[in-house]
């Protein structure tokens, strides 16, 4: 576990998403959260010498992020359309159904997934107060509709979730890609005088890494569109997956999962903007 500033703590250790932790007098905000239940709970038990856990903010609906915490007897925090995404899945969750790349394709069957649903939700922005922290929850929609940001300006440290990958490729299934375009647009236009930023999937991020995540991104809606000009069906856009692909520095070990996340990204982008037929 890292310490990014003072109270400020992040671990990587966790398959499918770093998670962190804000550490005030009264208590802890917890971002993000193991996929497994028994990691949500080391993780907790690992905090126990900062402070009690009050509230967790979940960066979207994406499932590892947010399985994790069914267990949880304290509230959670997302965005209004992370826990309406949420309450249309079933009780009872099956990773290897309908697999998407994720770290939560691994998990056989878990029950209790409506514990956790968000109990504490917005529309645009709001802030708390945790002892003397001062804490912003900002939509940033893109990756998801219902994404969110945590900004705490005191520590001149905010999470993005989703919004920069470095290492892999993002998944692109939900995705609104102008949306993520303009988002990063005003990043490289703010630069990073706000101190770091951090992704959920590769920590500390740069300048660089926010140029390369919008060059990949503006790749895809010209590539979409050609198969669409030739009548291919949605299934024909994994075919695009290995070229985006070789932008990635993968490890051999990780590159079937990385290149299955991207094909099925694609394919249900390719339906929800062309239709399922092409």
């Amino acid at each position: 576990m890292r310490e990014l500033a003072p109270g400020i703590f992040l671990e990587n250790k966790y398959p499918g998403v770093r998670v962190a932790a804000v550490a005030s007098s009264e208590g802890l905000l917890l971002v993000d959260c193991p996929t497994r239940a028994e990691d949500a709970r080391e993780w907790v038990a690992a905090l126990a010498t900062q402070g009690r856990p009050r509230y967790l903010a979940v960066l979207d609906h994406h499932p590892d992020r947010v399985l994790g915490a069914r267990g949880f007897d304290f509230p959670i925090i997302a965005h209004d359309l992370t826990r309406q995404a949420m309450q249309t899945w079933p009780d009872t969750f099956k990773g290897n159904s309908s697999p998407i790349g994720a770290e939560a394709d691994r998990l056989k069957r878990i029950t209790g997934v409506r514990r956790a649903i968000p109990e504490v939700t917005f529309a645009d922005e709001i802030k708390i107060f945790l002892g003397e922290r001062e804490i912003y929850f900002r939509h940033r929609p893109g990756p998801t509709a219902g994404a969110i940001w945590v900004d705490v300006p005191q520590a001149r440290v905010v999470f993005i979730g989703d919004a920069v990958w470095v290492s892999e490729p993002p998944y692109l299934g939900e995705a609104d890609l102008e949306a993520w375009l303009t988002m990063l647009e005003s990043l490289r236009q703010r630069g990073l005088e706000r101190g770091y930023l951090i992704s959920a999937h590769d920590g500390r991020i740069g300048m660089d890494d926010i140029h390369a995540m919008a060059r990949f991104l503006r790749k895809v809606p010209p590539r979409l569109e050609r198969l669409h000009d030739k009548g291919r069906p949605a299934e024909a856009a994994a075919s695009l997956a290995p070229r985006l692909l070789e932008g990635f520095r993968l490890s051999s070990a990780r590159r079937e999962q990385a290149l299955l996340r991207l094909q099925t990204g694609l394919v249900r982008l390719y339906s929800r903007t062309y239709g399922k037929s092409g």
